[in-house]
């Protein structure tokens, strides 16, 4: 949500994180081993900087490892647009990514596609053309939504984003990410869409953790930006809204790579996607929730996660 920050890259910064900082502990050559299929195979895994994407990490880097890889996983950098420019400057084998960001942010296109299978085929046309591919990808969408406290949302009745235009002012406060606020498929969008008539003060600037609780305490904004796989939406007792327009893409989560790297790796597909296909996008609240909610570092989540499933 799927977290899909385009910021203006930063190659020089990007290149100094990635040789230098690895979160080390999902470290090389797993001792469940499953096979050598994968040797030869080494390098570092990607992750932008949320619970979600340090988990994915840490599950790609044990279960590629398990498989005769020596993989590490960096999970240090910050913002999506540096993730990308380290994939694409070869700097990253590899890093989950999400169908959505891709086609609107790195591939400019400005109309996402409604059917999840459309919009993955499209992606993964475009990204090849760029030397980049896309395998097995899971069934969860971290896409974008708006969520209230579940009282304060029987108070104004609303379920759906398009009641929130027909609400006094006073009432429609939001709180959005920095990088949300000049995104195409965010806050511009989304407010121009469903008309919702927000004056500036209305609109809170928070980093992504804090907007959960903001809005669960109800003081600073009553319509909070989310992600659909976050753990916190239930714990917190936070009531998601009905994107009943349909503004916000797909966000399919994949795992891509360098072509390269497959080319002479084939079998990391086939590693992969059945641990791929087990990610529901209630799965990944529940592990996300482990991480955000119950505090769980996310290498021992994602080790944790990959015994109890058989995969490693």
């Amino acid at each position: 949500m799927p977290k899909h920050a385009p910021a203006l890259l930063c190659a020089i910064a990007a290149s100094a994180l990635v040789l230098s900082a690895c979160s080390g502990s999902s470290s090389p050559a797993g001792d469940a081993s499953k096979g050598e299929e994968l040797k030869g195979l080494s390098g570092q895994i990607g992750s932008k900087d949320f619970a979600e994407q340090y988990i994915l990490a840490h599950l790609t880097t044990k279960l590629l490892n398990a498989h005769g890889a020596t993989l590490e996983a960096n999970t240090k950098l910050v913002g999506s647009a540096n993730v990308r420019q380290a994939l694409e400057n070869k700097q990253f084998v590899g890093y989950w990514e999400y169908t959505g960001t891709s086609w609107i942010t790195y591939n400019k296109q400005t109309q996402p596609l409604k059917d999840a299978k459309e919009q993955l085929d499209a992606v993964k046309t475009a990204d090849a053309a760029k030397g980049i591919e896309w395998v097995a990808p899971a069934p969860f969408n971290n896409t974008y939504t708006f969520a209230i406290r579940s009282e304060k949302a029987k108070e104004l009745g609303v379920t759906k984003m398009s009641q929130i235009a027909a609400l006094p002012a006073d009432q429609k406060t939001f709180c959005i990410e920095s990088e949300f606020s000049t995104r195409d498929d965010g806050w511009p969008g989304v407010s121009s869409t469903y008309g919702f008539g927000a004056g500036k003060d209305d609109v809170k600037l928070l980093d992504t953790g804090v907007i959960y609780t903001a809005t669960k305490d109800g003081k600073d904004c009553n319509f909070g930006e989310v992600f659909a796989t976050d753990g916190r939406i239930a714990s917190l007792g936070l009531t998601v809204l009905e994107d009943d327009k349909k503004f916000f893409p797909i966000y399919q989560g994949g795992f891509t790579l360098q072509a390269q790297v497959l080319k002479d790796h084939p079998k990391i597909a086939e590693v992969l996607s059945p641990m791929a296909g087990k990610l529901t996008t209630e799965e990944m609240q529940k592990l996300n929730s482990k991480v955000d909610v119950d505090g769980d570092e996310p290498d021992k989540v994602a080790e944790d996660w990959l015994t109890e499933q058989g995969l490693i």
